[in-house]
């Protein structure tokens, strides 16, 4: 069997498992640019096969990316190495990170006994395939953190200020690297006179106009999504399904909840795609379902916060597929009726989010994926829901599904403005991305999970940076 190590910068490495073989994989060469983070894997190998006679192999590593239709690409291969079991390649293998993707991943190692580029006619050792999202997020990986390079706070330009010859300006960031390249080891000496020059012309006594003077400085860490995933942070997933009436009979072809012969609907697809992606940051792969709007047996009395599994004290679905099967199976046994009420749910969610935040450390995030048709009948709470939740470890994902009109839903995702509750309270940050399906209907299904989880990293960061918390290792604590 073959076994890849992925080793951070640090020299650090230690394997996890996937898929019945062992990998380690190692990234900490992380620098955000925009959306994208630059991971960079180092990679080694142990036992491999010897397939050369009276030698040993000269392996090499390839790395490829699924491209899509099952069609793989190759990214990045590293040196080859002559006469080695073991291996540990000095080259690492490069790869562009998206959270809000699915990259599949393919690790294969060659015994290399020519001078082609082609690996057809090379030996194969041996493989392992994983997704770019359990790489980071392995619950195994250890790694010491880096200063990483930060952002500047607005542009980095001191403001005017007018009429004051003893001005004070407010602190500014600039980035690291822009100071020596970023290296530690060099001095850095500020000196800076204020020189008008129509004056130093007229007048040969002048020397200045005045003297800027630093008058404290200190270096930032500015740590990123990767850094606090790779740091131990999970993502809990929690969905909440609309069983209101406004849907239609389930057993109707008109109806919102109606499976279609290919086994599909709205519902569903929006399950899978963002579901797909959440899922590889969690450890444990137990993910919390709910319904809302519907008459539930045995009392049929309109619950807005009831399991999915029927199971109020355990409401934890396995996986994905877990989730899927226990909508598929209630879909039957309830009968769909109202109102719209969503802050149910999102408090729900908020009272673990708010134990997890007592603890002081960065530990864990929570994303609810709410998937409705229609308008929301308690708004009013729902916008107070949010604003609590905003000083949270939480995120809210809304997909309207079907044609009804989502003016409401658009006015939480704060997009044109702060959300703010009844009584005026804004939200401490933007937590609600929201997504009407029908915009997605003709896309490829990994398009509607790229949209609203595109701003996940961004929400998870602000959050941790605002309670200034760095990335941490703690044990992992789950509650019902």
């Amino acid at each position: 069997m073959v076994v890849l190590y992925v080793r951070g910068c640090c020299g650090e490495s230690l394997p996890c498992s996937t898929r019945g073989a062992s990998v380690l994989c190692a990234s900490t060469c992380a620098q955000m640019a925009g959306c994208v983070s630059r991971v960079e894997l180092a990679v080694s190998c142990q036992s491999l096969l010897d397939r050369d006679l009276g030698s040993r192999s000269d392996p090499l590593c390839v790395l490829l990316q699924e491209v899509g239709g099952g069609q793989w690409a190759e990214l990045d291969r590293t040196e080859r190495i002559k006469n080695c079991q073991n291996p540990e390649f000095c080259k690492k293998l490069i790869v562009d990170y998206y959270f809000e993707k699915v990259q599949k991943l393919k690790f294969g190692v060659y015994d290399i006994d020519n001078k082609s580029f082609d690996l057809n006619d090379d030996d194969y050792l041996g493989g392992i395939e994983c997704t770019l999202g359990q790489v980071v997020s392995s619950s195994l990986f250890t790694r010491p953190l880096e200063l990483k390079q930060g952002k500047p706070a607005g542009k980095g330009t001191i403001t005017v200020i007018k009429n004051n010859l003893n001005p004070c300006w407010r602190k500014f960031s600039v980035p690291l690297q822009t100071f020596c390249g970023g290296d530690f080891n060099k001095p850095i000496k500020v000196e800076f006179e204020c020189i008008h020059p129509e004056k130093k012309q007229k007048k040969k006594s002048y020397k200045n106009s005045g003297i800027l003077r630093v008058k404290s400085c200190k270096i930032e860490t500015e740590y990123s999504f990767l850094d606090y995933v790779m740091g131990g942070c999970q993502i809990n997933f929690t969905v909440g399904v609309d069983f209101t009436g406004s849907n239609g009979d389930p057993k109707s072809p008109d109806s919102l909840h109606y499976i279609s012969p290919d086994g599909v609907n709205e519902y569903l697809i929006a399950i899978w795609s963002v579901g797909s992606v959440v899922q590889d940051y969690d450890t444990d792969k137990l993910f919390p379902a709910f319904g809302f709007g519907a008459q539930v047996p045995p009392s049929w009395q309109v619950s807005h916060e009831f399991a999915l599994n029927f199971n109020p004290s355990n409401p934890y679905c396995q996986g994905i597929q877990g989730i899927v099967d226990a909508y598929r199976h209630i879909l039957p046994q309830i009968r769909l009726y109202g109102p719209t009420n969503f802050s149910p749910i999102i408090n729900h969610v908020a009272r673990f989010a708010a134990h997890s935040a007592q603890q002081g450390t960065a530990s864990q995030y929570f994303i609810l994926l709410i998937i409705t048709d229609g308008e929301i009948t308690d708004l009013d709470q729902t916008r107070q829901a949010i604003v609590d939740a905003s000083k949270l470890p939480m995120s809210i994902i809304i997909v309207g599904v079907g044609a009804a009109d989502f003016r409401a839903m658009e006015f939480l995702d704060g997009d044109s403005g702060v959300l703010k509750s009844l009584s005026g309270e804004p939200a401490a940050r933007d937590i609600v991305q929201f997504v009407p399906f029908r915009q997605f209907q003709s896309a490829p299904r990994e398009a509607l999970s790229q949209v609203v989880l595109a701003e996940v990293p961004k929400q998870l960061v602000s959050y941790y940076k605002w309670r200034g918390w760095p990335p941490g290792r703690l044990p992992e604590a789950k509650s019902v």
